[in-house]
């Protein structure tokens, strides 16, 4: 018979495919279940961790949180999104408002810092 130390080695080792063929064998064979949530399957690690990690964001969105000078904010958010006086004055005092949608990087940044010079409060989220 194996030792803990050997069993124990094993257990860890398994896939998940595997840890479910183990509880459903262990089921019909000797009646064992596990209580809900006492099998714990290791994190995978190495290439196969890295591989299935989130991508990083590439497209972002500038979001108008607050202003404090309207008709600034006004004129930079018509510059921006080449909307007519009345629609950028409502997405301004629409505010929280999107103002650009799925851009890159730089182009939020660039966006966002424009629209802080006339005392706007700016975030940038993921798209998506």
């Amino acid at each position: 018979m194996a030792s803990v130390q050997e069993l124990g080695d094993a257990l860890a080792g398994l896939t998940l495919v595997q840890a479910v063929e183990l509880k459903t064998y262990l089921k019909d064979k000797y009646q064992i279940e596990p209580a809900a949530g006492a099998v714990a399957v290791a994190a995978p690690t190495g290439p196969v961790a890295a591989a299935e990690k989130p991508a990083e964001a590439t497209e972002f969105n500038v979001i108008l949180e607050s202003f404090t000078d309207k008709v600034k904010t006004i004129k930079v958010v018509r510059e921006i999104t080449g909307q007519g006086l009345g629609e950028a004055k409502a997405t301004v005092e629409g505010a929280p408002k999107s103002i650009k949608e799925s851009v890159d990087k730089k182009t939020a940044e660039d966006v966002k810092k424009k629209l802080e010079e006339t005392g706007a409060k700016v975030s940038i989220k993921p798209a998506g």
